[in-house]
């Protein structure tokens, strides 16, 4: 199996749809069948379920895992490369499920390195380990537990997650709620995948109870807004109360010690950073959480 046949293994299994796949790689569909009909004749085993729609199946599924891995060695190698024989410093790829929360960080980074490239990548945080193994991404920021299988982690903020309500809300006056008291409340909240959804999901159903939401989008900036527009009620974590020209709502303390937001930096254990992602991890650590401002750990320029 060549280089080219495992590009094309891994876009099939990421689309699952062999149509899709060849307008993206810019080949016919017909050569593209047969090239994954070779690839599963040498390994001996079908990678795909055909059955219906295209499903990669079980023993795909284990495959993918060590093509991802392999070609992502390769990159990593290749990156590694050029930085030695001095084409620059290059990018670094950051994955996040927000990125509001590291403006600062992310300011201060590009203040001291202007000239490394920064990719962004938003991404839910159960698809941040593989893409991490895959090397297709060189940090992660998660907002919610994420099992370390392989990585280092470094935790950079623990704060307090609070019910944000309108500010006639009967709740408004309160010091604490707790979950139980929620259960008929209209909930604003982010879609499935975001950090505030999976907590408020998780805090419903170690009650046996399921939140009742009314209002489900992709900006998750938006929440407070709608929040104090009156639509509904929402969780919102700590750092918001302080974010400036925030629509004004009434906070209440969640009786609930799980009630947290815990953001953790991720990277691949035993791996090679490269110079631009280490800048960045250094940055990244470095910088106050609470204050805003780094720490003076980081270095006002590349160094050479």
């Amino acid at each position: 199996m060549d280089l080219n046949t495992l590009q094309q293994f891994l876009v099939v299994a990421r689309l699952e749809h062999l149509s899709r796949a060849a307008d993206e790689l810019r080949v016919a569909q017909p050569s593209l069948s047969r090239t994954i009909a070779r690839l599963e004749s040498e390994l001996g085993t079908p990678l795909f379920d055909r059955a219906g729609r295209l499903r990669l199946n079980d023993t795909g599924k284990l495959f993918l895992g060590y093509v991802e891995r392999s070609l992502g060695a390769l990159e990593a190698g290749r990156r590694a490369v050029a930085e030695a024989v001095g084409e620059g410093l290059g990018t670094v790829r950051l994955a996040s499920e927000t990125f509001l929360t590291l403006t600062g960080p992310l300011a201060a980074y590009k203040q001291a390195h202007p000239h490394i490239e920064v990719e962004l990548h938003q991404m839910p945080a159960e698809e941040m380990v593989r893409h991490l193994h895959a090397q297709d991404v060189d940090l992660c920021v998660a907002s919610q537990p994420i099992r370390p299988e392989g990585l280092e982690a470094v935790q950079l903020m623990d704060e307090a997650v609070w019910l944000a309500t309108p500010l006639d809300h009967p709740l408004a006056g309160r010091a604490s709620v707790r979950i139980e008291e929620l259960a008929d409340q209209p909930f604003v909240t982010s879609r499935k995948g975001h950090w505030q959804r999976r907590l408020l999901d998780r805090l419903f159903a170690a009650r046996d109870l399921t939140p009742r939401i009314v209002c489900e989008g992709d900006e998750p900036s938006a929440v407070q807004a709608l929040i104090s527009a009156g639509i509904g009620i929402g969780l919102t974590p700590d750092i918001a109360r302080n974010a400036a020209a925030q629509a004004p709502v009434a906070w209440v303390a969640v009786d609930s010690p799980d009630c947290r937001r815990r953001l953790t930096l991720l990277w691949l254990a035993g791996g090679r950073l490269s110079t631009a992602a280490d800048l960045m991890r250094t940055t990244i650590t470095g910088f106050d959480w609470t204050g805003g401002e780094p720490r003076g750990r980081e270095r006002a320029a590349e160094p050479g």
